[in-house]
């Protein structure tokens, strides 16, 4: 096989290894969504009374890798704007929001 032909299959390997990864990535972030809502859902966390405390960042620095990916998805929860933060750093959804995002996922 021709040493061009190998560079251009390595290179295509290597992008469809790191398109795959950044997928599978995704998929597990939306996972970890999920089960935020579905966990603030349970505690009827609808109002800034009834707020929760939830983890926001890494509990250890040092350690590398996608093993925590709940202070990730929370953010992106809260960029999106369906978990408000309260003052003391409890949070808890926006039940306007979610209803709106259950019925977009639900017409998909």
């Amino acid at each position: 096989m021709p040493i061009y032909l190998q560079i251009i299959l390595l290179i295509a390997a290597f992008i469809v290894f790191v398109l795959a990864a950044m997928y599978l990535t995704g998929l597990g972030l939306r996972r970890v969504c999920f089960k935020i809502i579905a966990e603030m859902e349970e505690a009827r966390a609808f109002s800034a009374g009834k707020a929760i405390k939830l983890q926001d960042k890494r509990k250890n620095f040092f350690r590398i890798g996608t093993s925590n990916l709940r202070p990730k998805a929370l953010g992106v929860l809260i960029a999106d704007g369906l978990v408000i933060k309260t003052g003391d750093g409890k949070y808890y959804l926006d039940k306007a929001k979610l209803a709106d995002m259950k019925s977009k996922v639900g017409q998909a």
